[in-house]
C-alpha cells in the first residue's frame, strides 16, 4: 500500500538524516513514488510526520486495549505485569524509531493526538482494573491515571536518556515493583 510504504520512507529517511532533513521530496523519492502522489496524501511535511505519529499512537492504543481485554478479571498484579510488558515490549521493538518519534514531534502541536490516545487507553485500563478478581479502588480514575503515568513517563525517559540494555531491564523490573507496590497500597 502506497501509505505503507510512505510512513516507512519517512521513518528512514528520519532516522538517516533527522527532522531537519525530512521533506517529501526525500521522503517520495526513498518511498518509489511520485511528490504529487506524495501531496496526495500529505500535504506538506508536518501533515506528513503528525499523520506518521497519528498512526504510531493507533497501533500502540491497539496494542493496549488487547491487553486490557485478555487481562480482563484477572488479579491486578497480572494486569500490572501485562500492562508494563506490553508498552515496554511496543516502544523497545524498535528503539530507534520510538526514539524518532519522540523527536519529531518535539516542535509540532500534537495535543488531539495525545487527548485521543489517553481516551482510549484509559477506557481499556480502567475497565481492566475495575474488573480485577483481587482488588477494588476508592477512586479508579486516580488510580489508574497514576499508574499509567508513571509506566509511559518511565518508558519515555529511559528512551531519552538512552539508557543500555541491561539498565533497561533493571529499570523495568523496579518499574514493575513499584507499580505493584503502588497498587497495594491504593487498594480499597
Amino acid at each position: 500500500m502506497t501509505v505503507d510504504a510512505i510512513f516507512e520512507a519517512t521513518l528512514q529517511v528520519l532516522l538517516a538524516e533527522g527532522m531537519r532533513h525530512l521533506t517529501t521530496t526525500r521522503v517520495a523519492e526513498r518511498a518509489g513514488v511520485s511528490v504529487g502522489t506524495m501531496y496526495q496524501y500529505f500535504p506538506n511535511k508536518q501533515a506528513l510526520v503528525y499523520a506518521l505519529n497519528e498512526r504510531s499512537l493507533e497501533t500502540l492504543a491497539d496494542r493496549i486495549e488487547a491487553t486490557c481485554r485478555a487481562c480482563h478479571a484477572a488479579p491486578v498484579n497480572r494486569m500490572v505485569e501485562a500492562l508494563i510488558e506490553t508498552y515496554w515490549r511496543a516502544k523497545t521493538e524498535r528503539p530507534e524509531v520510538t526514539r524518532a518519534l519522540y523527536r519529531s514531534v518535539a516542535e509540532m502541536d500534537n495535543t488531539a493526538l495525545i487527548e485521543s490516545f489517553a481516551q482510549r487507553v484509559d477506557a481499556a485500563t480502567t475497565e481492566m482494573l475495575a474488573s480485577a478478581t483481587d482488588a477494588t479502588f476508592t477512586d479508579l480514575h486516580i488510580v489508574n491515571l497514576t499508574l499509567v503515568t508513571v509506566i509511559f513517563g518511565t518508558v519515555r525517559n529511559a528512551f531519552e536518556r538512552g539508557v543500555s540494555d541491561a539498565v533497561s531491564h533493571a529499570l523495568k523490573q523496579q518499574l514493575l515493583e513499584m507499580c505493584l507496590a503502588y497498587m497495594q497500597a491504593a487498594m480499597a
